[in-house]
């Protein structure tokens, strides 16, 4: 079964939930997980493109958009609406909508912003899981 984690950033910076998006995806490549990053859309998917260079001095998170044709052998891949193909191991949620392929992978993390209307979508999404009975965790973290 999908193991749910939610990840609350207590920063209510614009750009909070993307960089913690970063911190979690950065991690889980260091641990030799593959990843998909679900966001809303295009443009939410290429300002993540661009953040994952960045985000952080000596950081090196490979990674591409889910069009892209090296997607098949990217690390962290970035996409929007449908299901990547394949499935990596680990899916990052910044959608603010339970993605309908979420069941697909081991591992889901939820990327909560400190913003009141993010973290009122995140308790429908913790809502949603719990009543179908999928295993939650959550962690609040600080900047």
């Amino acid at each position: 079964m999908t193991r749910i984690d939610f990840y609350i950033s207590k920063n209510n910076d614009d750009d909070a939930r993307a960089r913690l998006a970063c911190r979690v995806a950065e991690k889980a490549y260091q641990m030799k997980h593959s990843v998909y990053v679900h966001v809303d859309d295009r443009q939410q998917a290429e300002q993540l493109d661009q953040l994952l260079w960045v985000f952080r001095d000596r950081s090196f998170v490979p990674h591409c958009l889910s069009d892209d044709p090296l997607s098949a052998e990217a690390a962290v891949i970035i996409g929007y609406g449908n299901a990547p193909a394949g499935t990596p191991e680990i899916l990052i949620n910044i959608s603010n909508e339970v993605p309908g392929f979420f069941s697909r992978y081991e591992r889901v993390a939820e990327i909560v912003g400190g913003d009141e209307n993010y973290r009122q979508k995140a308790r429908e999404r913790f809502k949603f899981y719990r009543e179908r009975g999928y295993p939650l965790e959550t962690h609040e973290l600080s900047s």
